[in-house]
């Protein structure tokens, strides 16, 4: 099987059940900012963290493919059996917030990103995670989209800020904390 196929050489693609869209439509723009959002968990995975920690982003990983499956198809006419995501799948990553937050020291200001590579590339994915989140909001507003994947995504970027925080924890990475003027 080829990579290329040049069917997208106009600037069109088709959704899963064979609808035509532009590339810049907003259902396009949903899925690929969620495969964004998991190259980046990629990255962050070929980094040395807690084993408990790649294996919850390896199962993150998982649901985010599943996720981009659902957003890219057509809901209308896509026959496609498809995962759904449950509440087990958000409950999964507030039990691991839970877990952590109670290792670390309460929040008492803001927290800018940074203190080390790692864990700015987590605060990245989160935000990448928040902009897939608007967009995915957006795209309900007009059409069909399966409301656990919001509630989800709303999970999964406190998720990257906890695991961002708990990281820089483990390794001893002082947290920058943001100073009112």
């Amino acid at each position: 099987m080829k990579i290329y196929t040049k069917t997208g050489d106009t600037g069109q693609t088709s959704l899963i059940g064979g609808t035509k869209v532009s590339k810049d439509h907003l259902r396009v723009a949903c899925y690929g900012t969620i495969d964004e959002l998991n190259s980046h968990i990629g990255l962050i995975l070929s980094y040395d963290i807690a084993k408990s920690a790649t294996a919850e982003l390896s199962e993150v990983q998982q649901l985010l493919f599943a996720i981009g499956a659902l957003l890219a198809a057509d809901p209308e006419k896509s026959k496609m059996k498809l995962y759904s995501l449950a509440a087990g799948d958000i409950e999964f990553l507030e039990i691991a917030i839970d877990r952590m937050d109670t290792a670390l020291p309460p929040l008492k200001s803001f927290i800018l990103p940074g203190g080390s590579v790692l864990v700015s590339n987590m605060h990245i994915a989160r935000c990448i995670c928040r902009r897939a989140e608007r967009l995915v909001v957006q795209l309900s507003a007009e059409s069909i989209v399966e409301m656990n994947i919001i509630s989800y995504l709303n999970r999964l970027s406190d998720y990257l800020f906890v695991l961002a925080r708990k990281i820089a924890l483990d390794n001893n990475i002082p947290e920058i904390l943001w100073q009112a003027r």
